[in-house]
């Protein structure tokens, strides 16, 4: 079952389902949407997508009652966005309207989200446990992370959040190296939060919590012979041939040994990332909505919906991260294929449901993985997925900058999930307060205030 059925990037895990090594997975998707309309559109690009070559396609039904949808469910994928488009781009604005970052899962306008995510994922999660208490969730709703870890609290560790970001850095570094990971991380040492993390590590070889330092430093002499990072960011024609290497640079990976996450170009880049958002004539998210206004009645009346939305995919793509690209320059062909969380989701969710093991970076409970943290804390690492459910993998220390910047943002985390699951305003106050990017007491009252404004059901939450 999908959850948020009628989404964008629906067509792309049912084309993984129909075809290829993930084809007889199941035999029926359920797609459960607050809005049957775009729901329809939705399925009309699935039944007009090339016929599989293997299995049959699973068959497709549309619901709009969670009551109707969720018995017999063995998996539950979500990717909510709650507030529609309309709430991203008041995310963005009021942010912006504040002098700080407009980015929707990032900073002010990322607490805002999951303080409208959170609410609505719980009553999902409390369905789930009522009318299908075996079935897991996949998470992919955003903010991922805090998403998660709330909804943990009901489901304990029936639900993983996925989120393709760190999976295509993985995927991009490793291509230039022209390094075959097949189906294991064991060479990979990631660490972080979701859109918030690292690459440390990357080889082929021996687990990176093994070779490194005890104390968080360098690798020892024998673990740099197979780590093929540290050529990767000593060499700026290669840095050039993906992402990241062209979105962070040569002096600054330098400098931190690693490569991260692009999502931290909103940290490491934080005044030139919102001089080009407050430039930018349109937020993402008014980009994305005025897409989006014409794409669902044009899928549904579309002789070719498929083609439709396969147009509408690619510009859509073309546009991610605009303000850390200079002007005109758009992502290539690499780029564009180094993610894909439909990969990320639907291994996830073969291993659930027949205990092949996966390796893949996931949004798990951290237990004893970074003992600095609390153990019910939901981080991003590399972990091992089967039948049982998602473990971390062991990994290397941290070092004082990523464990302070992880910190920061957890303890926002923490606050927010606590806003969100005891309408706790005070908590929902320290939260923006306390977040490295918003840079002022002031300002948290005053985007607090802009957010209430904004979403009157904020105000409201507070006090029911």
């Amino acid at each position: 079952m999908i959850v948020g059925g009628g989404g964008f990037r629906v067509p792309l895990v049912y084309r993984a389902l129909a075809d290829g090594p993930f084809a007889g997975l199941v035999s029926d998707v359920v797609l459960l949407d607050a809005s049957a309309e775009r729901a329809r559109a939705i399925a009309r690009v699935l039944h007009a997508m090339p016929p599989p070559t293997g299995s049959p396609a699973p068959a497709v039904r549309v619901e709009t009652d969670l009551a109707h949808a969720l018995p017999g469910a063995d998996i539950v994928f979500a990717a909510v966005r709650s507030g529609g488009a309309d709430g991203r781009v008041l995310d963005e604005r009021v942010a912006l309207e504040a002098g700080l970052l407009g980015q929707e899962t990032v900073g002010a306008g990322g607490i805002s989200y999951a303080l409208r995510s959170i609410p609505d994922m719980l009553r999902l999660a409390t369905a789930m446990r009522q009318l299908a208490p075996e079935a897991w969730l996949i998470n992919f709703t955003n903010p991922a992370g805090m998403v998660t870890e709330a909804v943990s609290g009901v489901l304990c560790h029936r639900v993983i959040g996925i989120c393709d970001s760190a999976s295509g850095l993985v995927t991009r570094a490793a291509r230039a190296v022209g390094l075959d990971l097949g189906d294991s991380l064991a060479g990979v040492d990631y660490v972080g939060l979701n859109h918030l993390g690292w690459l440390r590590r990357l080889d082929g070889g021996a687990s990176a919590g093994q070779e490194r330092g005890h104390d968080g430093g360098s690798p020892s002499p024998a673990a740099r012979d197979g780590d093929r990072l540290p050529a990767l960011l000593a060499d700026p024609l290669r840095l050039g041939s993906f992402e990241e290497g062209r979105l962070f640079g040569p002096s600054l990976l330098s400098s931190l040994g690693a490569l991260p996450n692009e999502y931290l170009f909103y940290y490491y880049f934080h005044r030139e990332a919102l001089r080009a958002i407050r430039g930018a004539d349109r937020t993402r998210g008014e980009i994305l909505r005025d897409q989006q206004q014409g794409l669902y009645p044009r899928l549904a009346e579309a002789v070719d919906p498929f083609g439709a939305w396969e147009d509408a995919r690619r510009e859509r793509e073309s546009g991610y991260l605009a303000e850390a690209r200079p002007a005109g320059e758009q992502r290539d062909e690499a780029d564009l294929a180094g993610g894909g969380y439909e990969r990320v989701a639907l291994r996830v969710m073969r291993a659930l449901l027949t205990g092949r093991p996966a390796e893949l970076v996931l949004n798990v409970r951290n237990g004893t993985t970074f003992p600095e943290l609390p153990e019910t804390a939901v981080v991003e690492v590399p972990a091992v997925v089967d039948a049982s459910g998602a473990a971390p993998r062991p990994a290397a220390p941290l070092t004082a900058h990523q464990l302070g910047l992880m910190a920061a943002v957890k303890a926002v985390e923490q606050d927010t999930v606590r806003a969100a699951v005891h309408r706790d305003r005070t908590a929902a106050l320290r939260a923006f307060a306390g977040h490295p990017l918003i840079d002022s007491f002031h300002a948290a009252t005053a985007v607090l205030a802009g957010y209430e404004r904004a979403f009157p059901a904020l105000a409201e939450f507070w006090t029911d």
